[in-house]
């Protein structure tokens, strides 16, 4: 396993470590945020999203579990399960079918889908360090581990 920790002192930071993810990341490719409320996790994916070409607003899926994204000939898949009550709401959405050759995807609270979900490429789990955030990275499979390999 390969795996980097990097303090965040602030929100630039985040979304600079979503910048910087999105020179390597590539589909497929699975992603788990992981970190208590407020640690960074939308955050990190805005930054990933909009540095993949998006123009938009990157909003947080709270409420409607999942946003797409059509972007550099990957789908992408903005999951935020924090709200999901039973993991088999993911089977009556289909889940599966978002898990393809061309999907790149981004799973906040991974662990409400347990049991539905593909196992991660790699885990990022945001925390707080004092006044600041920390991050670790770790990559799970060999496409995992080259991209955080490239973030050293």
């Amino acid at each position: 396993m390969t795996s980097i920790k990097k303090n965040l002192p602030d929100e630039q930071a985040t979304i600079e470590l979503g910048y910087e993810l999105s020179l390597w990341v590539s589909a497929p490719l699975v992603i788990y945020l992981t970190g208590d409320l407020g640690a960074g996790k939308t955050t990190l994916s805005r930054g990933l999203i909009q540095s993949l070409g998006h123009k938009g607003n990157v909003k947080s899926p709270t409420y409607t579990l999942v946003e797409p994204y059509e972007l550099k000939g990957m789908d992408i898949f903005h999951f935020d399960l924090y709200r999901l009550l039973d993991p088999e709401e993911l089977e009556f959405m289909g889940i599966r079918d978002y898990f393809t050759e061309k999907s790149l995807s981004l799973i906040e609270w991974p662990d409400r889908g347990h049991g539905l979900l593909p196992d991660a490429d790699i885990s990022i789990h945001l925390g707080y360090q004092g006044e600041q955030r920390q991050v670790e990275l770790n990559g799970l499979t060999p496409a995992g581990q080259q991209v955080v390999a490239k973030l050293k």
